[in-house]
């Protein structure tokens, strides 16, 4: 059973001043709202372009909305999916209806229609909150024609269970309701039938289904509970330093965990404004930096890259910054230096997870040297576990690569309803095999090698193309760069570099190979260059290393 709590939604036994664990202190998603809005009332919690409103505002939307997903016929349980990009209707809905007792599946803004029709046939979504246009394409037309046909006899036939569909916008076809009548309808739900439904939910309950980018097959669904979330973000807002106060430019997608529990969780917890940006756009990061004076600014490596290097960087007042968050297989030591010289970020740390363990594993501290930032994501988070295995299912000794296995309070209930799935993911002692490479140093500290299906032979020696890209990255006119094996009559596979060169530079695929050459071992070289305008990624800033092997 969970905790008593009190009217704020904090647990009872929580004395005032006391941080216990997320878990432990709310209990549910729908618990840390309420307490938010008390706790933060008259302060700042969003600002989407012209609109800003306090966090007692922000409750009292989510309260709202929580009363329209329960007159909508929510039930506990019931998946609702959330396909729209980085806007207050977007926090507004998924806590709505998180805090109704809806398990949330958010949608990757980039998916096609056909990619969305899966997850929402996958998870059998009952309520779907759809953007309008977005980027210049109508998602509620994209998703018309992939469920036009079926057996169902809802708005989308194709779609059985999706039973409703609401578009975040004035309007909306024949068959689907807007975003001011779906809120309509919840007028007449009385306030402590909402406030009910908010307390009967349990920590152990699914919070939400994140579905894994399907880079290796058809995406699963990772299933992961109040307690988790609110345990793991905790933990982040503690090891970053979050806190009251701060102003949050959240340019990480929220259908991703980095958008959406370390950034709209993470500053519920805190009291810190969050200040949505759809779409990565240099320019419009600079001025909101600027005119909002964000102090946070989470994202990938390439994000701080692109404000480093922009020819107006000077003409922008970037002094509020002072934590950045980043994270990928290959973070140059030269991209922290510059952010805390050039910039003068106070902190800046570098951090690893994946959807199956809640979105995070392992973190830097405040305090650590540059180099364990820019070469390892950071030591486990506290009461995890993390071992690297070698092919034989023996832990490998430090300095030694493998798969990493973790296990853990953030580790997945499982793959939704897919019992394979998760058996071959999750060991009967509970180790959850993560598919990534990496080395475990003395102190801890783990660095990310590789995906295991990236790595190739080369005439019998293990290449890790993340190891190759982060030796590449050193090059001074080399500003963005990937590496994959390519077939070799010789020797099996070979690396080819796809690399972007920095403003101005004239590097000739010769010269780097040359230079790489002297640099590392001689299996390691690219034998091939092939220079780019930009390397494609997906939306959370992953490079699409299977657009690569493809060209």
């Amino acid at each position: 059973m969970p905790a008593p709590r009190d009217a704020s939604g904090d647990a009872a036994h929580a004395a005032p001043g006391d941080d216990p664990r997320g878990d432990l202190r709310w209990g549910s998603v729908a618990a840390l709202v309420r307490s938010a809005a008390r706790r933060h009332g008259d302060r700042e919690a969003v600002v989407d372009g012209r609109v800003r409103i306090s966090y007692a505002g922000l409750g009292e939307r989510v309260e709202r909305a929580a009363a329209a997903c329960i007159a909508a016929g929510v039930e506990p349980g019931d998946r609702v999916a959330v396909w729209a990009p980085n806007t207050l209707e977007w926090i507004v809905s998924a806590l709505g209806a998180v805090s109704a007792g809806a398990v949330l599946v958010p949608l990757n803004t980039r998916f096609k229609g056909a990619e969305a029709a899966y997850v929402l046939r996958r998870s059998r979504a009952r309520l779907l909150f759809v953007t309008g246009t977005f980027l210049g394409t109508s998602y509620v037309a994209s998703l018309r024609r992939a469920a036009a046909e079926g057996p169902g006899g809802g708005p989308l036939p194709g779609l059985p269970h999706l039973e409703q569909v609401v578009v975040l916008a004035e309007d909306a076809p024949a068959s689907f309701r807007t975003w001011k009548e779906f809120l309509a309808g919840g007028d007449a739900v009385p306030a402590d039938v909402v406030r009910e439904r908010a307390e009967v939910i349990r920590p152990e309950d699914p919070s939400d289904i994140v579905f894994t980018s399907g880079t290796t097959g058809s995406p699963k669904g990772a299933v992961i509970t109040h307690a988790q979330t609110l345990r793991c973000y905790a933990v982040w807002s503690d090891l970053a330093g979050l806190r009251e106060g701060d102003r949050y430019l959240i340019v990480n997608p929220f259908f991703h965990t980095f958008g959406y529990k370390a950034g709209i969780i993470a500053c519920l917890m805190r009291g810190a404004t969050m200040v949505p940006q759809p779409v990565f756009d240099v320019d419009t990061v600079l001025a909101n930096v600027a005119a909002e004076r964000i102090s946070v600014l989470p994202g990938p490596p390439t994000l701080h890259q692109s404000l480093l290097d922009h020819p107006h960087r000077d003409h922008h007042d970037l002094s509020a910054l002072r934590l950045v968050v980043t994270g990928a297989a290959v973070v140059p030591l030269r991209l922290v230096e510059r952010l805390r010289g050039e910039l003068r970020i106070a902190t800046v740390l570098t951090a690893y997870g994946l959807s199956e363990a809640s979105g995070i594993v392992s973190m830097c501290r405040r305090g650590d040297p540059a180099r364990v930032i820019a070469e390892t994501s950071g030591r486990a988070i506290p009461d995890t576990e993390l071992r690297i295995v070698g092919p034989e299912g023996r832990d490998q000794p430090a300095g030694t690569a493998g798969e990493v296995w973790v296990r853990g309070h953030h580790v997945m209930r499982g793959y939704f309803e897919d019992p394979d799935g998760t058996a071959g993911a999750i060991t009967p002692d509970g180790w959850l095999r993560t598919g990534d490479v990496g080395v475990l140093d003395r102190a801890g500290n783990l660095r990310i090698t590789d995906r295991i299906k990236d790595m190739f032979i080369v005439g019998g020696f293990n290449a890790y193309p993340a190891e190759i890209e982060q030796l590449l990255g050193l090059h001074p006119d080399v500003a963005d760069v990937a590496v994959v094996g390519v077939p070799d009559a010789r020797l099996g596979e070979v690396g080819k570099a796809y690399a972007v060169r920095r403003p101005g530079a004239t590097l000739t695929a010769d010269d780097l190979i040359a230079w790489s050459r002297r640099e590392m071992a001689n299996y390691k070289v690219p034998r091939t260059v092939e220079f780019v305008a930009e390397l494609p990624r997906n939306a959370g800033g992953k490079v699409l290393k299977r657009d690569l092997r493809a060209r």
